[in-house]
């Protein structure tokens, strides 16, 4: 695991690894009066416990505790070797992104589970196959740790904890003096994957809406984010990616009629049909979260594709007024 460090504020040190189907993660050592404060930890894997050291070393750091942003295997995924590396320092983490780790990666069914769910939104079988071959790959990175849980509002060495539900459904991040340590909330180029997941919140969209929202409102300065260069204007790039998720939602509501549809189908309408069966998995994730948000706003309606299948049709015109007058 080879790792490239550089200081992108006063006191905040960026660690760049590689990371298993993103490219790479930034992870940051954050300087405080009690010790560093180590934000994520990358996927792990061999050498990560070595390559943690010589991180440490390097920024000349005595880290106090690592934080996990969220769940996903490559910010979570070395946090034991990093905790290690520091000292056996502890682990903090959201209360509920704790809770769905455990789920997540205590159970050599999961990806059984979810290709089960790719497929009852529409995912040929074979897909669902490879798919689920694909997730027990990555899933074998995800190692929970014991942690001591953290609740929006708590403070850690002054960084205010805050809640940033959508990518995750337990997402947090680090706020102090404008900087927001942000995960995966905010990035620059792209919009961090929205996905319905077994066992999670069956609308993180309107999560998601909702935390840009937040982040429109009452921006920090800067976010350094999980991937990407840091969001030097949070406001402008939350309305960004929420207008973006608005014409999906269009898009989306363009490609349901009268006949039901799985989220595969609608899937197609979206994204490339040249996607690997992990890529298309996530889409019909990400297609399904839309869909459920269309049928919470009332453009949607939940309806049987097939047995076993779930579908969506576009709503019932509204009847007529008998007082209507005729078009002409």
């Amino acid at each position: 695991m080879t790792a490239a460090v550089s200081e992108v504020l006063p006191g905040a040190h960026r660690i760049t690894l590689g990371a298993p189907g993103v490219g790479h993660v930034h992870c940051y050592l954050l300087a405080g009066e009690e010790g560093a404060l180590l934000v994520d930890a990358g996927a792990g894997g061999r050498g990560a416990e070595e390559a943690w050291r010589g991180v440490i070393a390097r920024v000349g750091a005595r880290v106090r505790a690592v934080v996990v942003t969220h769940m996903h295997v490559d910010h979570l995924g070395g946090v034991a070797a990093a905790a290690s590396a520091a000292g056996g320092v502890p682990v903090l983490q959201g209360r509920l992104d704790a809770a769905q780790a455990r789920e997540v990666y205590g159970d050599p069914a999961w990806p059984r589970r979810v290709a089960r769910h790719a497929a009852a939104n529409g995912l040929p079988a074979e897909q669902a196959a490879a798919a689920e071959a694909a997730w027990r790959s990555l899933t074998a990175f995800g190692r929970p740790v014991p942690a001591e849980p953290l609740d929006p509002g708590d403070r850690v060495d002054g960084w205010e904890v805050v809640a940033l539900p959508g990518h995750a459904d337990g997402h947090i991040g680090l706020l102090r003096g404008g900087v927001l340590v942000g995960g995966d909330v905010l990035l620059e180029g792209i919009s961090p994957q929205i996905g319905v997941w077994p066992g999670a919140d069956s609308d993180p969209l309107g999560r998601y809406l909702d935390t840009l929202e937040r982040l429109r409102r009452r921006p920090p300065r800067v976010v350094l984010p999980g991937h990407g260069e840091p969001v030097a204007a949070p406001a402008a790039r939350a309305a960004e990616i929420a207008a973006h998720h608005r014409l999906r939602l269009d898009a989306a509501a363009a490609a349901l009629g009268p006949r039901p549809r799985t989220a595969h189908e609608v899937s197609l309408a979206l994204w490339p049909a040249e996607l690997d069966p992990l890529q298309r998995a996530l889409a019909v994730s990400e297609s399904l979260a839309h869909l459920e948000r269309l049928a919470r706003e009332g453009r949607a309606r939940p309806a049987a594709a097939a047995p076993g299948r779930r579908g969506f049709t576009a709503p019932a015109a509204p009847p007529r007024s008998r007082d209507a007058a005729p078009s002409r």
